[in-house]
Formats: C-alpha cells, sequence, structure tokens
C-alpha cells in the first residue's frame, strides 16, 4: 500500500492533488477524491499539497482513519480504470461508507 485519501477530502475536493501526480493515480469521486493504489508510485506529492491533509500514508493511519485504506480500494472496484484520473473525470459515486456520511 501507499498513500490513502481519509474523510478530511469528503465534500472538499481542492483537486491540487491531482494537478501534481506524476503517476496520474488521484480519481476524483462524486465527494472525494481517492488513490489508485496499483498506479500510485509513493512519492508523495499529493500528501504535500493537500490543504486538507487528508493524504496520508497508510501506516500513518489510526482511529477512524484506519478504515479509509479499504475505502480507497472499494471505491474501484468494478470500474473500468483505462486512463488516469485526470483523463478519466469526475466519476460520479463513491465508496458505500462515504455514500452514507450526512453532508458537511
Amino acid at each position: 500500500m501507499a498513500f490513502v485519501v481519509t474523510q478530511a477530502c469528503v465534500d472538499v475536493k481542492d483537486k491540487s492533488c491531482i494537478q501534481v501526480c506524476p503517476a496520474d493515480c488521484l480519481f476524483e469521486g462524486g465527494r472525494m477524491m481517492y488513490i489508485n493504489q496499483d498506479l500510485c508510485i509513493n512519492c508523495g506529492a499529493c500528501e504535500a499539497v493537500c490543504p486538507t491533509q487528508a493524504i496520508r500514508y497508510d501506516e500513518e493511519l489510526d482511529g477512524e482513519d484506519a478504515i479509509f485504506v479499504q475505502i480507497n480500494e472499494q471505491f474501484f472496484e468494478g470500474l473500468d480504470i483505462a486512463k488516469g484520473g485526470r483523463k478519466m473525470g469526475l466519476i460520479d459515486h463513491d465508496a458505500e461508507f462515504v455514500s452514507q456520511l450526512p453532508d458537511a
């Protein structure tokens, strides 16, 4: 695993992370951004620019944020990811946990 987008991104989606990612592994869901672990090269560029500190290294997650490792994986289940996040644009769905969160 590598970097993970956590709950601090829900209903914020600043998208500065997408602009700096050399691997184009960040994808925009309906309510938050998600990192595709198969594409991530662990460079940390996204973590450095995130204004809400929502992007964290998976091994540093604790408490309620730990579930976001699985949430980022669930977002991509059943999706045909033929392109990177910038090319795909908005994918108007979220992992079930995120969909069920109350609006911010």
